[in-house]
């Protein structure tokens, strides 16, 4: 979970069945460029009285499907804050990622607009960021035919399972958090909002909403998952089982407890001014980062700037070279070339020959998503509509967990 929150998760739903999607309003030019260009299949468009396509979305009366155990997907889970401009690493590190999931598993991704909010922000701000990071979404690749797209706060369930969550979780759990350590401390203790202590428990009723059996995270994110873990187990002891089989409910496990999926390569991508942190939205430098629309000049003055080291030629992995090996993994991700063929090629060059070949190579590969993101981000209204389908078909997921949770902890059903 910039926290891209808990980017990103395989689980097996054990929801009521997948309503199937079809078609209905027409959203206009750029909708139909779109989905043309995300190769969808002529059974997900239709035509209008006038000839031009339509937005993908559900039905009013939905058709259920029926699926073997054998059929049932996977689901993913995932989500990146609308803070500050999505950059190289939020892409390297999870969307990218996302792209091939989809293919495989049933996908929901979502802005996660609720912990943007932990500390200071723009509220003149918030709402654009969060229209912009969903249109980066798709034009990084995301199909609207293959996952659902939303922004968390539309979901209301977050929220209220959030809340519940909360009276089962200790605080000396929270107070144990990294992030919450390091934050406060740059914020003062006696000025931090109590949302940063328990913003992880909104983190965990992400996940466990959604009823997610793995879930990809960074190396930074580990400690949030095991939070997430433990808080599965004790709503499960404390609530499941007989007792909810007492309430009239099905009884056994409330949650699925997840297990962490580290995506092999790409998982942190470090920062260009310091090969030993994480690249972040939050740095106080933009020199630090590549933002995915960031134009080909200011790419190239950030490359040329960016911080090497006086060793001869160029290798992966040695503790004493992280901004060798980090230039080389960002160059080996971009590029598509396995890590023994970037090593063959860069291995004998020095930092001016590679910085122009590592500056084209991102130059090449942003800018069809840049030209995707401004034809995706001018027509607002086709956008907003893939959103507000995407929270509907959420909702459904979410509630159904959320109405377990009610009844499993004794509240009077409405």
């Amino acid at each position: 979970m910039g926290r891209a929150i808990l980017c990103h998760f395989h689980i097996l739903s054990n929801s009521t069945p997948r309503l199937v999607s079809s078609l209905r309003r027409s959203c206009g030019g750029l909708c139909s460029k779109y989905m043309k260009s995300r190769g969808l299949n002529r059974q997900n468009h239709a035509l209008n009285a006038t000839g031009s396509r339509c937005c993908y979305s559900s039905q009013q009366q939905p058709i259920v499907t029926q699926r073997s155990p054998s059929t049932v997907k996977k689901r993913i889970v995932s989500g990146v804050q609308p803070t500050g401009s999505i950059h190289l690493g939020n892409y390297l590190g999870a969307i990218k990622n996302w792209i091939s999931l989809q293919n495989t598993y049933d996908t929901l991704f979502f802005i996660v607009d609720l912990h943007a909010i932990t500390l200071p922000y723009d509220t003149q701000e918030l709402s654009k960021a969060t229209r912009d990071t969903a249109a980066i979404y798709l034009a990084c690749g995301v199909d609207t035919s293959k996952a659902s797209v939303f922004v968390q706060s539309h979901v209301r369930a977050h929220v209220e399972l959030m809340w519940l969550l909360s009276s089962a979780t200790p605080i000396g759990w929270l107070n144990k958090m990294i992030q919450f350590k390091e934050k406060s401390c740059k914020t003062g203790d006696e000025n931090v909002g109590v949302a940063l202590l328990t913003y992880p428990v909104l983190m965990a009723s992400d996940i466990l909403l959604y009823q997610s059996d793995f879930v990809p995270v960074g190396e930074d994110q580990k400690q949030h998952l095991e939070l997430t873990r433990e808080l599965a187990e004790r709503a499960n002891f404390l609530y499941g089982g007989r007792k909810w089989k007492k309430l009239g409910g099905r009884g056994g496990s409330i949650f699925k407890v997840p297990e962490p999926l580290i995506p092999p390569a790409g998982a942190r991508v470090m920062s260009l001014t310091d090969g030993l942190s994480k690249m972040s939205k939050s740095a106080p430098s933009d020199q630090s980062r590549i933002n995915l629309l960031d134009p080909k000049d200011v790419i190239a003055n950030k490359i040329k700037r960016c911080k090497t080291d006086s060793f001869p030629g160029l290798e992966f992995d040695n503790p004493e070279r992280p901004e060798c090996s980090n230039l080389l993994s960002i160059y080996h991700l971009v590029s598509g070339k396995t890590k023994v063929e970037v090593v063959q090629e860069c291995q004998d060059m020095n930092w001016g020959t590679f910085k122009t070949l590592l500056t084209d190579c991102l130059i090449d590969h942003l800018y069809p998503i840049q030209v995707r993101y401004e034809e995706i981000i001018s027509d607002t209204a086709c956008l907003d509509r893939v959103l507000a389908e995407g929270a509907a078909k959420a909702a459904d997921i979410a509630d159904a967990t959320l109405n377990d949770v009610y009844q499993a902890m004794g509240f009077f059903r409405r």
